[in-house]
């Protein structure tokens, strides 16, 4: 598999090793929030909860802009599409090696044609 950009891929999965990151998105995948408004939602501080987008920001999982006195946040999800497609190639290649492993250790049985009982009778020539 070829990564175009290894660097992104790891801030993506840098950003979302973070439980509160991962629920920051949670809440923004629902629509744009102020910042001052998700901040509210958490059981931290405010520049805590800053640093939390800066670092989503970075990896640019969201955008944020300025509408008037509000800072609002926006969940960008086809920056997640790259670490999607990294996650589905490996779940592919395990899934198939898995599978021939256990096809190498345990083949399929092929059941065997019922013996039948000659009732004491043996066929003449």
């Amino acid at each position: 598999m070829l990564i175009e950009e290894p660097q992104q891929l790891d801030r993506t999965f840098a950003a979302l090793a973070d439980p509160t990151r991962r629920e920051i998105l949670n809440v923004l995948a629902t629509g744009e929030v102020a910042a001052g408004t998700l901040a509210a939602r958490f059981p931290i501080s405010a520049p805590a909860i800053s640093r939390h987008l800066r670092v989503l920001e970075h990896a640019g999982l969201i955008t944020r802009r300025i509408d008037g006195k509000h800072r609002r946040c926006r969940l960008e999800p086809q920056r997640l599409a790259p670490a999607m497609q990294w996650l589905e190639f490996y779940r592919r290649f395990w899934s198939e090696s898995l599978q021939q492993l256990a096809d190498h250790f345990d083949p399929p049985v092929h059941p065997k044609p019922p013996h039948r009982r000659s009732h004491g009778r043996h066929p003449r020539n």
